[in-house]
Order: structure tokens, then C-alpha cells, then sequence
């Protein structure tokens, strides 16, 4: 990458909202998935690895940031899901195989695509309600997705 691209996406990560930093990681993990899966029909086991430890680390910080104290169950369940996706991305490493890569890609993209409908959601639901009874209300406190952020 070049500087003018390195400082394209340093700005935009250091301007991200937490939400958005979560799809930018999950659009990355796609993206190194579907680059493995290529190494791995290409036999270059130097890109296999670069490619499946990205993912490996995007899944490892995932795994780090779970917020038990919002949502101990949600947290438990997506925690038993990224270390899944890491043992299927470890099995396609060691026997050079790109079906694990690809459940786990299809699994990204699913996860990913749930989160940005949550996000969107959320958006929605914090926009104040106009006149309710003569009241205005605001927004709400709770924040769903701070369990996974």
C-alpha cells in the first residue's frame, strides 16, 4: 500500500465508531478468508499462512473484546463460534484444505451482515420518539451491541 492508502485507512479507523470498527474487522476477516481460499487452490503455502493467521487474529480479537458483564450467555455463544472458526481455519492450514476456510468465510459474512442489521436497529431505536402523550422521548440507555464491542 502506499502512503496516501495507509492514511486513508488510518483516518478512517481513528474516526470509526465502535460499530463501525466491528464491520470494518469483519469486512477484513472476509476479505483474508476468501484471499486463504485462493492460496490454498493456488498451493502457495506462504499466502495460506499470511492469509489464515489474519483471520486467525481478527477472530483472536473478537474472542478479547466480548463483553461478558452485558450479556454472559452471548458472550459464551459467539466466544464457542470464533474458537470454532479458528480450529476449522487451523484444520485447513495443517491439511492445506479449503472447505474449513470456506465455512468459516460463509459464517463471517452471515455474522457480519447480522451485525450490521443490529447496528441499524440500534440507530433506529435511538432516535428520540416525537410526542408520545404530549411528551417527547429520548433515547435509550441500553446499548444491545456493547456485549460484542
Amino acid at each position: 500500500m502506499n502512503g496516501y492508502t495507509n492514511n486513508y485507512l488510518a483516518n478512517q479507523v481513528n474516526t470509526a465508531s465502535p460499530e463501525q470498527l466491528m464491520l470494518m474487522l469483519y469486512d477484513g476477516a472476509v476479505r483474508f478468508a476468501a484471499l486463504a481460499i485462493k492460496a490454498i487452490e493456488e498451493n502457495d503455502p506462504e499466502k495460506r499462512a499470511t492469509y489464515i493467521n489474519k483471520t486467525y487474529a481478527i477472530l483472536s480479537e473478537f474472542s478479547a473484546t466480548l463483553d461478558y458483564d452485558q450479556d454472559a450467555q452471548l458472550a459464551e455463544n459467539l466466544d464457542a463460534l470464533y474458537s470454532y472458526m479458528q480450529q476449522q481455519l487451523m484444520n485447513a492450514s495443517l491439511k492445506n484444505d479449503p472447505e474449513p476456510v470456506k465455512e468459516v468465510k460463509t459464517m463471517l459474512s452471515d455474522l457480519r451482515q447480522t451485525w450490521a442489521q443490529a447496528i441499524e436497529q440500534n440507530k433506529q431505536e435511538q432516535q428520540p420518539v416525537q410526542e408520545v402523550n404530549g411528551t417527547t422521548r429520548g433515547k435509550h440507555e441500553h446499548h444491545p451491541l456493547a456485549v460484542a464491542m
